[in-house]
């Protein structure tokens, strides 16, 4: 029998020794700590991954600086009892002139609407704030509650931090410590628990009524036979979908098949829509490949109408196949840098106007006045060219595009220099 409260909640920490991981802003000296002790704590955001002690953290803020607390949880909480809360504690400043303790859950899930709600209770301080998100802040919260706010980041509890986790849990829980445990291996439950607290609580006490024994032996072949097997650490909404998504694309960039087709692998075992991942490839292959080899956009392009008709499970060789190519083709980007250069150089210009001869000509007034005069039709010359100006008059001779050093390009940048002697002088 192990109580009808999970572990995780059994052994929430009251005080600084009892918190583990986190030290960098709750060990001694800490920045957040210091806030704490000198009870001088802002509105804040805590930033990390889940099971990482935000909850935790929140909580025991509260009770170290003798603070009300009111909880709401992003998922089922609306702006009305955002408003009730507030006015809850409006009412009571008066009989405690500090500011009650508002814990947010999973703050980033609030709309616009809900967050704006907060805006004046946080500015007047007639709460103080103090949300948990997963998500990157910068993205998920909006700019005059996040200006408003300190943010802290969590990590990870690393291997150690999580030792001692296990380590306080089995000697201090009322019901764990009944067991003699003999942990002989610990592999299995660091690779299990991947660094999240509530994980590993949630290990242990799985552990722990797999058997009937009184004394559990811990190997890493127990501990995989009783989770079975680890669900992939991949949230398509989460920022593990971007920083993933931005592993892939780097790694293709890099020229690196390996690590390619590992984090592509990463994002199909964790459900990731395919055609994402194909248009990925299709923009890698312009921006990143572009001229060395243009065939590459050719096959993202029938990548993507593969993955369309055929779909899973058949698509993740044809994506395979296209990342390794694109992965291991040469690399220009000189088309997306001649495109942002030409842009801005729209922007610095304006609206320059066309010169007369590159303009139609349908109407006889047109004619008249110049449209068309002097235009030379390229295809009436020899080898197809014939030098005249293209540019606006008072852009003559910048030059956007840059030829790079590969095979394709070398060739480009020898006939550009051939027939454009006066501007490719390099």
């Amino acid at each position: 029998m192990l109580g009808n409260l999970p572990l995780a909640e059994r052994m929430r920490p009251q005080n600084f020794e009892e918190y583990i991981g986190q030290k960098h802003l709750v060990g001694e000296g800490a920045i957040l700590r210091r806030l704490i002790e000198n009870e001088q704590i802002p509105s804040i955001i805590l930033w990390g991954p889940p099971g990482v002690g935000k909850t935790t953290l929140a909580k025991m803020i509260s009770l170290l600086i003798k603070r009300p607390f009111s909880m709401l949880s992003a998922v089922n909480s609306g702006v009305k009892d955002v408003r009730e809360t507030i006015e809850k504690a409006q009412k009571s400043r008066f009989i405690n002139q500090r500011p009650p303790i508002l814990f947010i859950d999973e703050i980033h899930r609030f709309s616009k609407s809900q967050q704006d709600s907060l805006l004046g209770a946080v500015e007047q301080g007639i709460i103080t704030l103090i949300g948990a998100t997963t998500e990157n802040p910068s993205f998920e919260v909006i700019t005059p509650l996040l200006s408003r706010c300190q943010v802290y980041i969590l990590n990870y509890l690393n291997d150690d931090e999580l030792k001692q986790l296990v380590h306080n849990a089995i000697t201090k829980d009322f019901y764990l410590k009944q067991i003699s445990w003999n942990i002989e291996e610990w592999d299995a439950m660091l690779q299990f628990s991947g660094g999240d607290a509530r994980k590993m609580y949630n290990t242990i006490e799985l552990l722990a009524s797999a058997s009937q024994e009184a004394q559990l032996h811990i190997t890493n072949k127990f501990v995989t036979e009783v989770l079975q097997h680890k669900i992939a650490d991949y949230d398509k909404n989460g920022e593990m979908h971007y920083d993933i998504i931005s592993a892939f694309i780097k790694s293709v960039r890099g020229s690196d098949p390996n690590a390619a087709v590992y984090w592509l692998a990463r994002m199909i075992a964790g459900g990731e829509d395919l055609k994402f991942i194909a248009r990925r490839l299709l923009i890698l292959a312009a921006e990143d490949i572009g001229l060395a080899n243009p065939n590459a956009l050719l096959l993202a392009q029938a990548t993507m109408q593969a993955v369309h008709t055929i779909g899973y499970p058949e698509s993740r060789i044809v994506l395979s196949q296209t990342t390794i190519y694109l992965a291991t083709s040469p690399k220009s980007n000189s088309a997306y840098l001649s495109i942002d250069e030409a842009l801005s150089l729209v922007e610095r210009t304006g609206n320059l106007p066309v010169p007369l001869h590159l303009r139609n000509a349908p109407t006889k007034l047109m004619k008249q006045i110049g449209y068309g005069a002097d235009y030379k039709y390229a295809h009436d010359y020899k080898d197809n060219f014939i030098e005249q100006e293209f540019l606006p008059q008072d852009l003559i001779g910048n030059i956007l595009y840059h030829p790079q050093d590969n095979a394709q390009e070398i060739k480009i940048k020898e006939r550009l220099q051939k027939i454009w002697a006066n501007i490719y002088k390099y």
